[in-house]
């Protein structure tokens, strides 16, 4: 029981430690996470129509 108390104790003292990101560089990163997903996404939608209509084409 001690060395999960000791745990918890240890876990919350590197807690502190943690430098958190604002609340703006969280929104800032998110931003760049959604718009990249989202570029990622219209790519691979183009590249799978253009081989879909390519096989089409040949068959």
């Amino acid at each position: 029981m001690n060395k999960i108390v000791q745990f918890f104790k240890d876990s919350y003292g590197e807690l502190k430690k943690v430098v958190w990101p604002s609340r703006e560089n969280v929104v800032a990163s998110t931003k760049v996470v959604v718009v990249s997903t989202l570029m990622v996404a219209v790519f691979l939608g183009l590249v799978d129509y253009l081989l879909v209509r390519g096989i089409d084409f040949f068959f």
